[in-house]
C-alpha cells in the first residue's frame, strides 16, 4: 500500500511539471519585465492560488460533474470519508472520467504532433507537422468513433467523450493565445498587476492538463491534491531557477507530449474495460521522459564539441 501510494504521488507530481514545462517559460518571460517585489508576490501567493484554489478545486468539480446526483459538499465528503453508498456513485462514474480526460489528453498529444512548432526528434516528426490540416480531420475521426464505441457501451459515456473534446477546443484557445498575449505583455506598458492577474488565468488553463491527466493514475482525490500540489511548487521552482536549464533539453518538450499521448490512450482503453496495473502509467511516463532527456543530452553535448 505505501509503495503502491509513493508511485502513484510521484507520478502525478512528475506529471504535473511535465505538463506545466509551458506555463513556466511563459510565467519566467513575463516576470522578467516587473519589478522584484512583484515577482515575489506572483511567486508566493500565485503558488498558493495555483495549489489550494484552481488544482484544489477542480478535482472535486470535475468529480462533481460526472456525479451529477451528488452535491459538491456529498463530494467532498466521499473524497475523505469511506461511506460505502458514496464511494459506490464514485466508482460507477469512473469510465466518465476516464473517458473525458483520456480523450481531451490525446487531443493535446495530437495538435502537438501536427500543429506546434517544436525541435524534430525523429523524421517522421516533421513530415507529420507538414501535414497540419490533417489534425482537424484526425480529431473529428477520432471523436466520431470514440462516440460510436461509446453508445455501443453507455450513452453517456458519448457525452464525457463530447466535453473531453469540448474542454480541449476551449483550453487549447487560451494557449494559443498565450503566446501572442506574451509578446504583447513584453513590449507592454501593462501595469505589474495587471500581469501578475493575466499569469493567474493562464495558469489556471494549463493546469486543467495536469488534474484530468492525474485521473490516469488514481480516482483518489487526497492523492490527486498532494501529487499535483507538490508538482505544482516545483513548477514555480523552476519558473525562479531552472528555465535556462530547460531549454537546454531540446526534446524534453516531446517527451512530454508522448507521455501525455500514452496517457491519454490509456485513460480510454481503461474506461472501456480495460485493466492496467497501477505503475503503467507512471512507468510508461518515465520511460518516454528517460528516453527523452537522454537524446537532450546527447544533442547537448555534440553542439558543444568542437570540429577536429
Amino acid at each position: 500500500m505505501f509503495w503502491s501510494t509513493l508511485v502513484v504521488v510521484l507520478g502525478l507530481c512528475l506529471f504535473e511539471v511535465i505538463s506545466s514545462i509551458d506555463n513556466a517559460v511563459v510565467n519566467a518571460h513575463v516576470l522578467k519585465t516587473m519589478p522584484e517585489k512583484y515577482r515575489k508576490i506572483f511567486l508566493f501567493w500565485g503558488l498558493i492560488f495555483a495549489v489550494f484554489v484552481v488544482r484544489g478545486l477542480l478535482p472535486f468539480i470535475i468529480v462533481w460533474i460526472a456525479n451529477p446526483d451528488l452535491s459538491i459538499l456529498q463530494v467532498i465528503s466521499a473524497a475523505f470519508s469511506n461511506d460505502p453508498a458514496i464511494r459506490h456513485y464514485l466508482e460507477e462514474s469512473k469510465p466518465l472520467l476516464l473517458l473525458g480526460g483520456g480523450i481531451y489528453l490525446f487531443l493535446v498529444f495530437l495538435s502537438w504532433l501536427f500543429l506546434e512548432e517544436k525541435k524534430y526528434a525523429f523524421l517522421a516528426e516533421g513530415f507529420i507537422h507538414r501535414q497540419g490540416a490533417w489534425f482537424y480531420a484526425l480529431a473529428s475521426l477520432l471523436t466520431t468513433g470514440v462516440v460510436y464505441f461509446s453508445l455501443q457501451h453507455d450513452p453517456i459515456l458519448a457525452l464525457a467523450a463530447t466535453i473531453g473534446v469540448s474542454a480541449f477546443f476551449i483550453t487549447d484557445g487560451f494557449k494559443k493565445n498565450a503566446e501572442e498575449k506574451e509578446k504583447q505583455l513584453l513590449g507592454s506598458n501593462m501595469s505589474a498587476w495587471s500581469k501578475i492577474l493575466y499569469l493567474e488565468v493562464l495558469d489556471a488553463s494549463f493546469s486543467i492538463d495536469g488534474v484530468i491527466g492525474a485521473f490516469a493514475f488514481t480516482v483518489s482525490i487526497p492523492l490527486i491534491l498532494l501529487g499535483n500540489g507538490l508538482g505544482a511548487f516545483v513548477v514555480r521552482e523552476m519558473t525562479i531557477r531552472g528555465i535556462d536549464l530547460i531549454t537546454k533539453f531540446a526534446y524534453l518538450k516531446n517527451g512530454a507530449m508522448y507521455a501525455i499521448g500514452i496517457l491519454g490512450a490509456i485513460m480510454i482503453m481503461e474506461s472501456f474495460g480495460k485493466e492496467f496495473y497501477f505503475w503503467v502509467a507512471p512507468l510508461s511516463m518515465v520511460i518516454f521522459l528517460g528516453l527523452f532527456l537522454f537524446m537532450s543530452v546527447r544533442a547537448s553535448k555534440k553542439a558543444v564539441t568542437p570540429i577536429q
